[in-house]
């Protein structure tokens, strides 16, 4: 059976309380990098503005930006991104009494089943999430040829052989677009396909070897001493891992710098910004995003990332975003810090990623 997205349940403008509210308030950026007063804030939901008339959805949102409206149509701008008379929707309701409006219950069934009451509603590790693999197959399927998948990856990937080779081997299979992740993910992994260790603990026994405190530190030194990730693959003979995958494939991958990082490898970016910003440039287009073994980096990313997609042809879609981590705790906080539709499964990164490489036949 093929999978395909929740369909959208526009908004109907034809209702009276529509077509009698006003056009939005705008008024123009008062410097460089700095809002009129009453700015409008955006959430991960669709938002519709009248504009002369008409509402106008933002085809490309973020949380916590700002709508600008330009040459008919919305754009939505981190605050920092502002110029001097760019003209910034204002007013903080969401109902359309302002020519505002937020659309939190597009993808939402026409009718709600169950009872008011009932057990085991929430997410915990005492939940059987068969049908959630089941369903990010599906979902997987679906995108691998018709969306962008975006993985957040933390290092436990490059911990354990098996899990690099599974996460490998959906690289090689085109279930992975983009990745993001920190400084620690490359150095492990390119450690692995070098010396066989992560931080010094062999990748297939476990067992942390002789002065393998080392090896992490060395695999830094001579990727930088080789000039850069490729010609470091080149020069040693590099045949496997996530980091080799991703460049065999052409899979871009950023890695944004830390105040923690060793070295760190040469393409981490260090400056938090231009971090940010070539993270939602990833981000921008992706209809599915898989957060994996990192709190801070899901909650970034899931800061950046909109609750639906207006595709090419004008139709709009879920974004699926899951965070998958053994901690209950960092899922919680990802939906604490508004990334209210993440879906959690709570297991550790080997497991999970081993059942999802096997469930996709790989």
């Amino acid at each position: 059976m093929n999978w395909e997205p929740e369909r959208y349940n526009a908004p109907d403008f034809t209702q009276e309380c529509f077509v009698k509210a006003p056009d939005a308030a705008m008024a123009p950026a008062p410097q460089d990098s700095c809002a009129p007063a009453l700015f409008h804030s955006m959430s991960i939901y669709p938002e519709y503005f009248k504009i002369g008339g008409r509402w106008l959805l933002a085809e490309e949102s973020r949380m916590d930006c700002v709508p600008v409206y330009d040459n008919g149509r919305i754009e939505v701008k981190e605050i920092r991104r502002l110029k001097k008379g760019e003209l910034v929707i204002t007013g903080r309701s969401e109902n359309g009494e302002e020519g505002i409006y937020v659309h939190p219950d597009g993808f939402a069934p026409a009718a709600k089943d169950g009872d008011v009451f009932a057990f085991r509603k929430n997410r915990s590790r005492e939940t059987s999430f068969g049908r959630d693999y089941d369903e990010l197959c599906g979902i997987l399927r679906h995108d691998r040829e018709r969306g962008r998948i975006v993985w957040v990856m933390g290092p436990a990937f490059s911990f354990d052989a098996g899990c690099r080779d599974a996460f490998s081997s959906m690289i090689e299979a085109g279930y992975v677009h983009a990745v993001l992740a920190g400084n620690a993910l490359a150095t492990h992994d390119l450690e692995a396909a070098w010396l066989r260790t992560a931080l010094g603990q062999n990748i297939y026994t476990q067992k942390s070897q002789p002065n393998g405190h080392y090896n992490h530190l060395d695999t830094i030194n001579r990727v930088r001493a080789c000039g850069g990730i490729p010609a470091f693959i080149e020069k040693e003979g590099i045949k496997d891992g996530i980091i080799y995958s991703c460049e065999k494939k052409g899979v871009p991958y950023v890695l944004a710098g830390s105040i923690r990082d060793d070295g760190p490898l040469p393409p981490v970016v260090g400056d938090v910004y231009e971090a940010q910003d070539r993270m939602r440039a990833q981000v921008k287009g992706a209809t599915t995003v898989v957060c994996v073994a990192t709190m801070l980096h899901s909650i970034a990313v899931g800061n950046m990332t909109p609750s639906y997609r207006v595709l090419a042809d004008g139709t709009v879609r879920p974004v699926y975003f899951y965070c998958v981590d053994a901690s209950e705790f960092t899922i919680n906080k990802l939906c604490d810090r508004g990334s209210l539709s993440a879906r959690g499964i709570v297991t550790n990164a080997q497991d999970f990623i081993a059942n999802m490489a096997r469930r996709l036949g790989l």
